[in-house]
């Protein structure tokens, strides 16, 4: 696929012209440190790394789904995340879209499979990168300390080359795979992704537009305690 405007526009959710953005990127990627591709992979970093991913709790508004908003929460899941990460893109002018996929086992705690109604998890989210030459996929989503957490590895992103999940976790269990594409979007599809969400996981929503309350991280110690007993 060629690139074309619509890839590198500020849109309702990608609001790239935002001073939110604009400040998120001058902190994390300055101009200083070279051509597009250096700042983008620092920018997947920063927004992996400093932006917490929290399933439960979160804001599924139009307003809490913009790149601006998820700047102003702190938080957020895979929508969130990959959201802001194609708006800085986007602001520093690399081409960027949204790719909307199904998942097997969905970064979780025994909780969240509750809620969810198993392991797979639709309409995961993450971003595509135009590096110039090539489209790429970049996932800016599981943090550092979460990933530690669940016994994961970080994935990383070198500008070249997809940054998809780990099939195995570090004890060599399946962790992840991919099973349906719904697709590639230059803005995210809000009532597309709302409606697939109420549809598949009804009891994850607290409201109309929030997930139920909770953290993964108490979720990950709570199973590590009880695990750690039963041995």
């Amino acid at each position: 696929m060629t690139t074309t405007g619509a890839q590198l526009r500020a849109t309702e959710f990608l609001d790239s012209d935002s001073a939110e953005v604009a400040e998120f990127v001058r902190r994390r990627a300055p101009e200083e440190l070279g051509d597009p591709m250096t700042r983008a992979v620092a920018l997947y970093r920063a927004v992996r790394d400093q932006v917490n991913y929290e399933v439960f709790g979160a804001d599924l508004s139009r307003e809490g789904l913009r790149a601006s908003g998820v700047l102003g929460r702190g938080s957020g899941m895979c929508l969130h995340k990959s959201v802001l990460y194609a708006a800085t893109l986007r602001a520093i002018g690399v081409p960027s879209r949204l790719l909307l996929t199904d998942v097997r086992n969905h970064l979780s705690s025994p909780r969240l499979r509750e809620l969810v109604g198993g392991e797979v998890f639709t309409y995961h989210c993450l971003t595509v990168v135009h590096n110039g030459q090539n489209w790429v996929r970049a996932t800016p989503v599981f943090n550092r300390i979460l990933c530690r957490l669940y016994g994961i590895a970080p994935l990383d992103f070198d500008g070249v080359h997809d940054s998809l999940h780990h099939p195995y976790d570090l004890k060599g269990r399946k962790h992840m795979e991919f099973l349906t594409e719904h697709g590639e979007f230059d803005d995210l599809p809000y009532e597309l992704v709302l409606n697939g969400l109420r549809a598949a996981h009804p009891d994850l929503f607290a409201t109309p537009t929030s997930f139920v309350a909770g953290t993964l991280a108490n979720d990950a110690a709570r199973h590590e305690s009880t695990q750690g007993e039963a041995a």
